[in-house]
């Protein structure tokens, strides 16, 4: 198998911003696979909270070798270096798109899953509580059916942004505070939003984990506390769920596993995302009927989709029936 890496740059609709900072822009890594004939492709969204970033991600793929066999996936992936969890997803989402092309099966069959998930939240980011109310506002005849809301702006006015788009929409409401509170503000806090979950109120490892989990009036999901299979059985004692990333797990193949993992500790299941294109979202398609909650809209906050294929309909981002991941790269016209 033949392995090509480039760098690719998204550029996003709007500012997106969390209680870690802004971006207007995503660089991703994109891999294609090559075997007999057939191409499989994949992305890589680094995450710069846990010091992963194009530039490593391309460095890791360097030393990355696949032998010959794109079905020997547990050969393979004993193989492949240590780290780069996101680079890792791509190569994996690439295996399972040549796979697919070389069966002439949607990846989601070759699970043995079902197409359909959860229906998709849309990610209101943060900002002022008239602001994330009018960007409320905007969305609503998109078809959304479920809102997600970052807090965080450690100023005070979480529970006003709650309360602003509240005052807009009827569409059930989770919130992502991304770190940004102690234990004693997450209590107070929480209590006072009408939302059905929180996601990682505390800093990944606060020794408060377990309290919340015992006291929230809320489910407690965690993101930054869960990366791959080892670290479920934690979370069941700091969160009633889990959140699941492609670009923190590795990919599919680990995925899948925390999704077990995690319903056998009668722990709730989300899948999110980062900022990707079509690619990276169609990867996660294939295995959001596993999940309780779906947070996939990372391809529809982009100016321009580069790999469209994914459809959004009646709320859920649906996987393709074309063979593998189903999307294929939209070259500009030159004109």
């Amino acid at each position: 198998m033949q392995l090509h890496a480039q760098r690719t740059t998204l550029r996003l609709a709007e500012t997106f911003t969390i209680s870690r900072g802004s971006e207007d822009e995503a660089e991703v890594v994109q891999v294609e696979i090559s075997h007999e004939g057939a191409s499989g492709f994949g992305e890589a969204a680094p995450i710069a909270r846990y010091d992963e970033s194009a530039d490593s991600a391309l460095a890791w793929l360097e030393h990355v070798e696949l032998g010959d066999d794109p079905f020997a996936l547990d050969e393979i992936f004993d193989s492949l270096p240590p780290g780069e969890q996101a680079a890792r997803a791509a190569i994996d989402a690439a295996l399972h798109d040549l796979q697919g092309k070389l069966t002439g099966l949607p990846v989601y069959r070759l699970l043995g899953l079902r197409p359909q998930g959860p229906p998709t939240s849309w990610t209101i980011w943060l900002g002022d509580p008239d602001d994330m109310a009018r960007r409320t506002e905007k969305v609503a005849g998109r078809g959304f059916k479920r809102l997600k809301l970052k807090l965080g702006g450690f100023d005070g006015l979480d529970v006003e942004r709650v309360n602003a788009v509240r005052a807009v929409t009827d569409l059930p409401l989770m919130c992502d505070a991304n770190e940004a509170w102690t234990l004693d503000e997450a209590l107070e806090i929480i209590p006072q939003l009408d939302i059905e979950y929180c996601e990682q109120p505390l800093k990944a490892g606060d020794p408060g984990g377990a309290t919340l989990r015992e006291r929230s009036a809320v489910p407690i999901y965690v993101d930054e506390d869960c990366h791959a299979l080892g670290d479920v059985a934690a979370c069941a004692e700091r969160a009633h769920g889990i959140n699941i990333k492609l670009a923190k797990s590795g990919g599919i193949r680990e995925a899948v596993r925390m999704a077990h993992a995690a319903r056998a500790l009668d722990l709730g299941v989300m899948l999110g995302c980062m900022v990707e294109s079509g690619l990276g979202i169609a990867a996660a398609t294939q295995i959001a009927s596993l999940c309780h909650h779906v947070d996939l809209d990372g391809n529809l906050l982009l100016a321009e989709d580069p790999w469209p294929g994914v459809e959004f309909d009646d709320g859920i981002q649906w996987p393709s029936d074309q063979p593998g991941l189903g999307v294929r790269e939209e070259v500009p016209d030159p004109r």
